[in-house]
């Protein structure tokens, strides 16, 4: 009886322990959301974040460059706060992103097959979120764009990364577009769709997966047919893993997935936190490399949550939470609730959409894992 009593209390604790948890991890993201809202947006369209980097009436050139791929991304957060919470703001928000994208580029397309892609798993998050069909429609005709123009045999049959450079090939613009098709097949049950993912996916496992299951970033770029091995990114590792993994008529998808989610955490993340990537990309920060970790956690969450319990998904699970409980405390810390690229140091004096973005990304991820990996009380 004894012992008894004290498996029930160590369960009672085990379950208010977790219940603290996810109320942090949920304040966490509702903060970010919020910082989004306050930062980077104008009155005139709420959440559409018009801004790149914070006003100032000194530097009104950051009110106009269009950051295509990083508005599709901010879909992507709108709709991780409307699942969460079920506000239907939210969900208008996400729309409303969506209405600015298409006004300020004249319409969904551009010449970067990598961006298209992007936005085309977010129009399928709106779909899933709203069953309207002209989401779907426009997520079509973006993969039937990228595949009619993007898709091309030189360095094996895959993806451009734009236009003008046919001949190179890399891993966002398959990432994207093999995770698009596997998500468009299982909403439409085309063919075409299916059969797409695998050829992506066998490309990319071909030609920038590595013997340890690193993705590089791409082939090409210089014409000299050279892979770009020193080029290894975190969010390339996330969106490979969640393409593999999202083809759910292969039987060994989870694994294969687990493999190349774990690969390359030993290199981008030896301390526990992926570290220095801003500085290789971008130099100066405030660019696109500032959205890379948070997508990276984003798709390692749903590899996490779709493995069945054991090391693969131990492994995953304690990386997300440690660089998420890193990316609490520094945005705790701040009365602004903005962050920085180094997740585990004070925001510096200006921070920009990508990367305020990318910890929105993360904590909305963690908070779905967290629901979907705690265990029954």
């Amino acid at each position: 009886m004894q012992e008894q009593t004290r498996a029930a209390a160590e369960r009672a604790a085990a379950v208010h322990a977790a219940a603290e948890r996810a109320a942090a991890v949920h304040a966490a993201a509702e903060r970010a959301q919020r910082t989004l809202d306050r930062t980077f947006t104008l009155g005139l369209l709420p959440g559409a974040a018009l801004n790149v980097a914070p006003p100032s009436l000194r530097r009104l050139p950051q009110l106009l460059p269009l950051n295509h791929w990083w508005l599709s991304h901010l879909i992507d957060a709108r709709l991780d706060a409307f699942h969460r919470t079920g506000d239907e703001h939210r969900l208008r928000q996400a729309e409303s992103v969506l209405r600015l994208l298409r006004v300020r580029n004249r319409g969904l397309a551009n010449d970067y097959f990598d961006d298209m892609g992007w936005l085309t798993l977010a129009l399928i998050g709106l779909f899933d979120a709203t069953a309207d069909p002209r989401h779907l429609r426009d997520a079509e005709a973006l993969w039937q764009r990228i595949r009619t123009r993007g898709w091309n045999d030189r360095e094996g049959p895959s993806v451009a990364w734009r236009e003008q450079q046919p001949a190179y090939k890399n891993a966002p613009s398959n990432g994207t577009f093999a995770l698009a098709s596997a998500r468009l097949h299982a909403r439409t049950g085309e063919p075409r769709y299916r059969d797409a993912a695998d050829e992506t996916v066998g490309w990319l496992e071909q030609r920038l997966v590595a013997a340890d299951g690193t993705v590089l970033d791409g082939v090409n770029r210089e014409g000299d047919h050279r892979v770009d091995a020193e080029w290894v990114f975190s969010y390339n590792q996330g969106v490979v893993a969640a393409a593999i993994l999202e083809r759910a008529w292969v039987p060994d998808a989870p694994a294969a997935a687990a493999r190349i989610a774990r690969a390359a955490l030993p290199h981008l993340a030896p301390h526990g936190l992926v570290e220095g990537e801003t500085a290789r990309a971008d130099h100066a920060g405030g660019g696109d490399a500032g959205l890379f970790k948070g997508i990276h956690i984003r798709y390692l969450a749903e590899v996490a949550a779709a493995l069945p319990a054991g090391p693969d998904r131990e492994a995953l699970t304690l990386f997300i939470a440690g660089s998420t409980d890193a990316l609490i405390r520094t945005q705790s810390a701040a009365r602004t609730g903005r962050v920085g690229d180094d997740w585990s140091r004070p925001a510096p004096p200006a921070t920009f959409l990508s990367t305020q973005l990318a910890a929105t990304l993360a904590l909305e991820a963690r908070w779905r894992l967290d629901r979907m990996t705690r265990a029954p009380a």
